[in-house]
């Protein structure tokens, strides 16, 4: 991963612990634990998980849902000041759509190696060939974002869970 070692602001950090308790909601509907917090002016606009399996939404990723909830509470679609805190690298989409929205500013918590857009695969969120570039502030917290997903999938390993 190629991504600058930044700090967190104490509020990014605030924000994680927010994100990694949102992930836990999403293991309640069968989702995969990712959690999203959305920052403007250091001040939580919205919060998500993921809903994929709860909606049968593709698209319901935790980042997505709370980009939509911050854009409709903004009273717009450009979140230049915005900072996402997010428990899983992002993937292509997600991340994507933070350059789409000019996001100022994304922090997360543990790499994704399978599907990562903002480190580990590609980086879209640094790319000079697009529009807008994201500021990426990596590894927040990442072994306790890495044990939720760990506890996840191993839970879904087991025989009497199929």
């Amino acid at each position: 991963m190629d991504v600058r070692q930044i700090r967190p602001t104490d509020h990014e950090d605030a924000a994680m612990v927010t994100a990694i308790a949102e992930a836990r909601l999403a293991v309640s509907h069968g989702d995969v634990p990712v959690g999203a917090v959305v920052l403007i002016n250091e001040e939580v606009v919205a919060q998500r998980h993921n809903e994929r399996e709860l909606t049968s939404d593709p698209c319901a990723h935790a980042e997505i849902l709370a980009l939509r909830d911050a854009a409709q509470r903004n009273g717009f679609w450009r979140l230049d000041t915005a900072t996402v805190v997010v428990t899983l690298e992002p993937c292509a989409m997600c991340a994507g759509a933070m350059v789409n929205a000019r996001v100022k500013r994304l922090v997360f918590g543990a790499a994704d190696a399978k599907a990562g857009a903002t480190g580990s695969l590609y980086n879209l969120c640094a790319d000079p060939r697009l529009n807008h570039e994201v500021e990426v502030v990596a590894l927040v917290r990442a072994s306790e974002c890495a044990a939720l997903l760990s506890e996840f999938f191993a839970l879904k390993r087991t025989p009497s869970n199929g």
